[in-house]
């Protein structure tokens, strides 16, 4: 088959150097951007008197024959002709003659590429936003529910001190709102329009770039070719922006393996997202979560990958750049799933309530509250530390909890120590007495998910 580009070639080319090149198998996905994008050039072309109208409504018309022939599964695959572009450039030929050569006029497919992953990415974003708009909703609704609950919370992976379940869920809210913030801060990155940039230098042909980017929606248009045709930063921000978040969803996915896990015993996956083992017939395996965490460093790849692609490339375009698309198209489908497989399975996670009672109430967990009380009682932290430390070495000693040693035991450490702080080492209360902005008091949660909510109605409101 003749190539679009071979008039100055007189060697055909090598069938192994043409499934070397091919992208088809993957670019494909791009058809509706290419051709949204190419009618776009045509409309411009027509109205720059570039092309007559009749030849852009015959363009036109063609083009929208082709989208229908890919929709329905009649459209051809030949690897041959490399890309998408070629393929529906050859086709256009097939329905629209030698009218279909002028469609090219004053386009590179620099440009036309660089468009369309720009186009695809734009939507992909969107899609992306609304998932985490729908996780983000998902944990405060969690957090509403379960505003009561306690749970230890850790550093180092021990037990640290008590707070609310719904404490922790919005962490998990607050970084997948940063999540969001850092897609959108993107988006603006995404939404630019490269094409008119040609090959590399611009065209000598009068286009009005302003004309085609209002047809397309794009709110700026480049202002280097050079850079245009050759720019993948918003590719490589992109996997960035999902590199992040695939570190929350797999530290997430994490503490939900901890938590299912005999040992802790603080939730119950449902079956619908959990499966058995081919030999040991107890097993119940939370492989949603274990498969997240997993192909969080298949995404932290794909950044590698283009990072590495783009590091050592002159201007301007280079066949290497070809390269970009895979694990963008794999990140783009992989943080997808993960998001959509945790908006379905989180509201159908069971808390053992009485389980994460039970392991609030052992473990020293109200040291703290101890050393914070002597403080109040006139005595300097640091001291208060260390006898509240000495309390914990007898209590271990003893093989009980300093709230099960009486108050008379306690004086024996510090004189200050009265029946007032016994009230103070309850769970709850502990909770209650962190109340400074951001705490986990009952009432500082019960503000962060109103506020949270009025931010989620608002971007429905916006959308």
């Amino acid at each position: 088959m003749a190539k679009l580009w071979g008039g100055r070639f007189s060697q055909t080319t090598d069938k192994r150097m043409e499934a070397f090149s091919a992208s088809i198998d993957y670019d494909q996905r791009l058809y509706a951007h290419d051709i949204a994008g190419s009618i776009a050039h045509c409309l411009m072309l027509e109205h720059q008197k570039i092309i007559t109208s009749s030849d852009a409504h015959t363009l036109v018309k063609g083009l929208e024959i082709i989208q229908k022939e890919i929709e329905s599964g009649r459209f051809t695959i030949d690897p041959a002709l490399e890309d998408i572009h070629m393929h529906i450039e050859h086709r256009l030929a097939e329905i629209c003659g030698d009218t279909a050569k002028k469609l090219h006029t004053a386009r590179s497919r620099n440009d036309q590429v660089c468009l369309d992953i720009r186009m695809y990415l734009r939507d992909e974003t969107q899609r992306i936003l609304h998932l985490l708009h729908q996780l983000r909703q998902v944990l405060v609704v969690l957090s509403e529910k379960n505003i009561h609950v306690i749970i230890p919370g850790y550093t180092h992976l021990q037990r640290a001190q008590p707070v609310l379940i719904s404490h922790h869920f919005m962490a998990y809210y607050e970084m997948f709102t940063r999540d969001a913030d850092r897609f959108k801060d993107a988006y603006r990155r995404i939404d630019v329009m490269p094409l008119g940039s040609a090959a590399l230098a611009g065209t000598t042909f009068p286009i009005d770039r302003a004309f085609t980017a209002n047809l397309l929606n794009f709110k700026e248009i480049s202002q280097n070719s050079m850079d245009a045709v050759s720019d993948r930063d918003f590719v490589i921000e992109f996997l960035s922006c999902a590199s992040i978040c695939m570190v929350h969803l797999s530290r997430l996915s994490e503490e939900l393996i901890l938590w299912s896990s005999k040992e802790f015993n603080f939730i119950e996956l449902s079956d619908a997202y959990t499966t058995g083992s081919s030999i040991m017939p107890q097993k119940k395996n939370p492989d949603a979560a274990e498969l997240t965490r997993g192909k969080c460093g298949r995404v932290f790849g794909s950044l590698i990958s283009v990072l590495t692609l783009m590091k050592g490339l002159p201007l301007a375009y280079n066949r290497d750049m070809q390269e970009d698309k895979e694990p963008l198209f794999d990140t783009i489908d992989t943080l997808k799933a993960c998001l959509d497989i945790y908006c379905h399975m989180l509201p159908e996670m069971k808390l053992n309530k009485k389980q994460m009672q039970s392991a609030c109430e052992s473990g020293y967990l109200n040291a703290t509250d101890l050393a914070d009380y002597l403080v109040n009682k006139g005595i300097p932290f640091r001291e208060a530390h260390h006898i509240s430390g000495k309390i914990v070495q007898y209590a271990i000693g003893q093989g009980a909890e300093i709230h099960e040693l009486s108050v008379d035991t306690l004086k024996q450490f510090s004189d200050v120590i009265d029946d007032d702080l016994m009230p103070l080492l309850m769970p709850m209360t502990m909770i209650n007495q962190r109340s400074c902005m951001g705490g986990t008091a009952t009432h500082q949660i019960q503000k962060a998910i109103e506020h949270a909510s009025e931010i989620l109605q608002e971007e429905c409101t916006n959308q």
